[in-house]
């Protein structure tokens, strides 16, 4: 009887929470939900032997913390090619009408949030992973549980036993702005957009926490063995009949004009939308013709994702803040009267220097138009003159450091200013220890910015030698960490000793010393003694080193507290000699690359396999380039400039070809072995930025 009724109580909960989430159709009130939902808490409650990880009831989710788990995707996640013009939209339809013939397309909206993967079992939510690397990514099941419009179970008939359906998950703008005038409230750092917050939201250990913030997620694509459908369009209609929340904007297009028609009406209509949308993504529909299609390595062949223009603003400013970076160079934010733009309010604005003021001529109480593309923080991109006060004055620079109160300097052919008081300027102090312990550098797990703050204001660190002074008996007592987060951070310092020296040479924090500049002087150099005592034309001898950076290696080390800073980390352990590298070949000698967007394996994967082979890694786009491996996501400006300078453009595919060797690598290996068994299925549209 207890068993019957609790039954009952989950399978109506159902029902009615797909009513209200999905269909946006409720047939009860608030109060009667939340009177059957407590009902079924106290009845699980008092018998726990009918507990259930799929109940209605797991959806307020738990106060207890948990790490989150590496899974392996059965079918890899894939990205998508970008485009952001309607030329190249049409020369993806010719090419893919020249190989398949006149065929029918569905159109979507390119959600702008966090790409999952849910798995079901016999009709229940099994397992919940986020894209990762696209190989594999981590078990988030219990976070996704609290999300209202995923289905625990399945709904009508026909779903295949076992089966994967990939989507977003997104943050609406009404749960975005709620979130973000709690966390101003509480003194907390604001998150940048909701695609952000809806990736840190996720990613939260304690799924009480998801449950408050409002997410919601929509899917777009099935993955499975012999899936019982022909197209796309039909798969989409079965998921939704199965329960799953999918987008009533998609539509069926059967020609170029109908697709141009789509993009128009959602480029003005996605503004009225209650979440984030910066794109329309276009697949063909009938799965055969996808098959013939096929894939490169990275993406489907059969499916492209058209971008947006950035969208505008026209707002007052305000006031100027300046900041204050690691290397002492001084950026200024403007202050905005809130405004609108692509569904968040925005406050501030990059100026970037006092050369892009003067050049838009901004003067305080200017109405400008502010534009927000990918960027965290908006830019300004021009003044409406037409609104500018009688009585507006031009703009005052500053001329000395907003924080130490240093005059500013700017040196010969740069833009910005910069405050030269590096050991005294508390933001340049915590941005290089910032820099020091990030992961492209030492990797030092556990001192995020806040954690370096407090250590900086309570005198436990003044530079980046006093980390490894630190000890957990000193950490535990402090604000947010304790006896195991104080641990942790004690042995991650410890794991640094481990790095290797261009890392080591990187994390210095010498102004123009990116990660290639880095390995090449490490390379050259072989020693950081070595490197200390060059000259200038020794220097200028290493790849990649021109007059500006060796001038700024030389400044360096040439500054007394640099030096000791530097003895201290020889002290601790940490490595300041170069290893020797291991040539696989001599494929690539005497070839020059550089490599920009994303690719199935890691990037500094890629630049390896070209040093192993005997290629150079260049950090720009020039002429002494001979290859610019271009992955997705690659900006078109670095493109342009490849076209324009006769740079050969090639695919990661196409690099693995000039290895001249069998033996794909890993990633490809994985994804060439998983794909082949996919019969009568949508292939994975992937992550979906």
């Amino acid at each position: 009887m207890i068993r019957q009724r609790i039954i009952e109580l989950r399978h109506t909960l159902e029902r009615h929470n797909y009513k209200y989430y999905v269909e946006n159709a409720p047939e009860i009130s608030d109060f009667e939900f939340d009177r059957l939902m407590h009902e079924l808490q106290a009845l699980e409650s008092a018998h726990p032997e009918y507990n259930d990880p799929n109940s209605p009831t797991q959806r307020v989710g738990s106060d207890l913390t948990s790490e989150f788990q590496t899974v392996a995707h059965r079918f890899p996640m894939l990205s998508l090619g970008n485009t952001y013009s309607l030329d190249e939209l049409h020369e993806f339809i010719e090419r893919i009408e020249r190989e398949v013939g006149r065929t029918e397309y569905v159109c979507e909206l390119k959600f702008d949030g966090t790409a999952i993967s849910l798995t079901y079992e016999h009709g229940a939510l099994l397992r919940a992973v986020t894209r990762g690397d696209g190989r594999q990514g981590d078990d988030v099941t219990a976070n996704i549980r609290t999300i209202r419009s995923v289905p625990l179970r399945l709904q009508g008939e026909g779903w295949p036993d076992y089966f994967e359906i990939r989507g977003e998950v997104l943050m609406p703008y009404a749960s975005f702005e709620k979130i973000n005038r709690e966390r101003e409230e509480a003194g907390e750092q604001l998150f940048a957009n909701p695609r952000n917050a809806a990736a840190g939201t996720l990613k939260q250990q304690a799924s009480s926490v998801v449950a408050r913030r409002g997410l919601d997620c929509y899917l777009y694509q099935l993955a499975g063995e012999n899936l019982p459908f022909t197209s796309h369009e039909e798969a989409l209609m079965a998921a939704k009949a199965w329960g799953f929340k999918i987008s009533d904007t998609t539509r069926l297009c059967h020609s170029r004009e109908e697709i141009d028609a789509f993009i128009a009406h959602w480029d003005e209509a996605r503004r009225t939308l209650p979440f984030a949308t910066d794109g329309i993504v276009i697949k063909v529909n009938d799965f055969v013709r996808r098959r013939q299609l096929g894939f490169t390595s990275k993406a489907p062949k059969w499916a492209v994702a058209y971008k947006f223009k950035a969208e505008e603003a026209l707002t007052r400013l305000e006031s100027i803040d300046y900041q204050v970076g690691r290397t002492g160079a001084i950026t200024p934010v403007a202050n905005l009267a809130p405004v609108q733009l692509a569904g968040t309010t925005v406050k501030r604005a990059t100026l970037h220097n006092a050369e892009q003021i003067a050049l838009l001529d901004i003067r305080i109480g200017d109405m400008v138009y502010v534009e927000k593309g990918g960027e965290i923080i908006p830019k300004i991109t021009a003044v409406e003159l037409s609104q500018r006060p009688a009585a507006s004055e031009p703009l005052q620079y500053i001329t000395t450091c907003p924080v130490c109160g240093t005059p500013l300097v700017r040196y010969e052919g740069e833009a910005k200013h910069y405050c030269p008081n590096q050991s005294g300027c508390t933001p340049q102090i915590i941005g290089r220890i910032i820099h020091f312990v990030g992961r492209k550098a030492l990797d030092i797990e556990g001192l995020g910015e806040e954690t370096i703050e407090l250590l900086h204001a309570k005198g436990l660190i003044h530079n980046i030698a006093d980390l490894y002074d630190l000890q957990a008996v000193q950490l535990a007592p402090l604000p947010r960490l304790g006896e195991k987060s104080a641990e942790n951070i004690v042995r991650s310092v410890r794991a640094s000793k481990e790095v290797p020296f261009e890392r080591v040479l990187f994390a210095l924090g010498i102004r123009f010393v990116g990660e290639t500049t880095a390995r090449y002087l490490a390379d050259h150099f072989r020693t950081l003694d070595r490197l200390m005592h060059a000259t200038r034309e020794e220097l200028v001898e290493a790849e990649e080193v021109g007059e500006k950076i060796a001038d700024a290696i030389i400044e360096y080390f040439a500054e007394e507290e640099n030096c000791q800073i530097i003895e201290r980390l020889r002290t601790a352990g940490l490595c300041f000699e170069a290893t020797e590298r291991t040539r696989t070949s001599n494929a690539l000698e005497g070839k020059s690359f550089v490599v920009s967007g994303k690719f199935s394996i890691a990037r500094d994967e890629l630049k390896q396999l070209i040093e192993t082979h005997g290629g150079k890694n260049l950090a720009a786009v020039s002429g002494n380039v001979d290859y610019l491996v271009a992955g997705d996501k690659m900006g078109p400006e670095k493109r342009k400039k490849a076209e324009k300078l006769g740079v050969v453009i090639i695919s990661e595919e196409e690099f693995m070809s000039l290895l001249g060797t069998s033996e794909p690598s890993p990633a490809i290996e994985q994804q060439t072995t998983t794909e082949e068994p996919i019969k009568n299925e949508a292939p994975v549209q992937g992550s979906l930025f």
